[in-house]
């Protein structure tokens, strides 16, 4: 009757990706040995390797080739490889080229003597040092990899033990300071996108999710909907491929015998693994969906998503602490909160140098996005959840100056269960500045 998820018939490209899958890490993969190992054509072999190292199946060294390494988990997202830093600083490998997928833990900029140096170096680290080969050899013993700034070369001594040891010394151009910010910047990109949760994150496991094939039957459909107690369900054809939904209300007056292929809604919405949650969020809100099927490169299914799933997701987020800052966050810091003589929320502030345009008065970017963050605060108050917006009819009425005090008063003129219109002025020394109306949906799990 129901349909749990399952591989049904895999196509050549799909076959590819399960070999090279099933391959120990570290075997080398070519083009030609995958087209003959699966007998494909060398354009299909080719294909499916890029999307492979997409995956993160392979990876692709130089002098070396494409092999197959172990996928990294998305916890690990915060944590840059020795890979990544290669390009971050424009680098050369001068050894131990076999550990670049090793993580950086921390990086340790070595100006001080080597006994102070032995106290700061753990294992798994990254010494930033110039051109002092003994310095080199140290941070090697203690299972650090080093990073030469200026371009220096080092021992063999030293690119010996590095490739006994599996620890990368790389060489860059740049100087110390200039090296350590890029690190320090591509450490705290990283952190950002760590709190942007995605759907492989919140995805259903699949044995817990039905489908319905569309050659089954309206009885088909009542029995599932008694079983599961669910009234929406994914429609895939014999590939399990998403081709339809179909819903109680889509079975209203069916007769018995009806196939669900006469009922279902044809062409879904659907997301993928790597969509974030806030734009499944957003899609569930502007097209009224209750359920999103999550499918892979070739549509077929491989779990669903809820609207009660994406909200837990939502209030998770809103609880945890800022690990990084985003220009939104940036531009609604300088902010505080306050309320006037008659209680009225207000949100008051000075505008910084970072704010303003090429000709020093404040972006009309950073006034919308203040505007927006007042806004959901003003909604907050009256109604806890998630608002997506819908539409903003802004007119700016003056310029306002660097340094210029202001204040954004959000009034609300309507709000619903799924529907909300907020008023917006920003006033600057007496005057009104810029006004804005904005409406949103309103994201309700229900």
């Amino acid at each position: 009757m129901a349909n749990v998820i399952h591989d049904g018939n895999l196509t050549k490209h799909e076959q590819i990706l399960k070999h090279i899958e099933g391959l120990k890490v570290g075997s080398k993969i070519s083009v030609r040995k995958i087209a003959r190992d699966i007998q494909v054509s060398e354009g299909t072999a080719y294909r499916a390797i890029k999307d492979a190292e997409n995956q993160g199946l392979v990876s692709t060294k130089e002098r070396i080739g494409t092999v197959r390494v172990e996928k990294k988990l998305r916890r690990s997202i915060d944590r840059l490889t020795f890979a990544e830093v290669v390009n971050i600083v424009d680098g050369e490998v001068l050894g131990g080229s076999d550990g670049l997928d090793k993580g950086l833990s921390k990086f340790v900029i070595g100006a001080m003597e080597h006994e102070a140096m032995l106290r700061y170096i753990d294992a798994g680290s990254l010494l930033i040092v110039g051109n002092r080969e003994s310095a080199h050899l140290l941070a090697l013993k203690q299972g650090a990899s080093v990073l030469i700034t200026g371009g220096f070369d080092t021992s063999p001594e030293a690119k010996a033990l590095a490739n006994e040891k599996g620890l990368p010394i790389i060489s860059s151009s740049y100087d110390t300071f200039t090296v350590a910010s890029m690190i320090n910047r591509a450490i705290y990109d990283r952190l950002i996108k760590k709190k942007i949760m995605l759907v492989e994150d919140i995805l259903s496991a699949p044995a817990s999710v039905y489908a319905l094939k569309a050659s089954q039957k309206t009885e088909d459909w009542r029995k599932l909907l008694e079983e599961t107690g669910h009234n929406r369900f994914p429609v895939v054809d014999e590939w399990n491929r998403v081709i339809g939904m179909v819903t109680s209300k889509d079975m209203v007056g069916a007769e018995p015998e009806q196939t669900i292929e006469k009922r279902m809604t044809r062409h879904p919405i659907t997301v993928n693994l790597q969509t974030s949650v806030a734009s499944a969020a957003h899609l569930m809100v502007w097209e009224g969906i209750e359920l999103l099927p999550v499918v892979d490169e070739g549509r077929k299914m491989i779990g669903v998503i809820s609207r009660k799933d994406v909200l837990k997701v939502l209030q998770y987020i809103q609880r945890q602490p800022q690990i990084g800052e985003t220009f939104e966050d940036l531009a609604w810091s300088a902010f505080s909160e306050e309320r006037d003589g008659e209680g009225q929320l207000v949100f008051r502030g000075r505008v910084t140098p970072q704010m303003t345009n090429h000709l020093g008065a404040v972006s009309a970017g950073v006034l919308t996005t203040v505007m927006t963050q007042a806004a959901y605060r003003a909604v907050q108050e009256h109604r806890k959840g998630d608002l997506v917006i819908d539409n903003i009819s802004t007119y700016f009425l003056r310029p306002v100056q660097m340094e210029s005090e202001i204040e954004i008063r959000p009034r609300l003129i309507e709000v619903s269960r799924k529907f909300g219109k907020i008023d917006i002025e920003i006033h600057s020394g007496g005057q009104t500045v810029c006004k804005a109306m904005l409406t949103a949906h309103m994201f309700d799990p229900t």
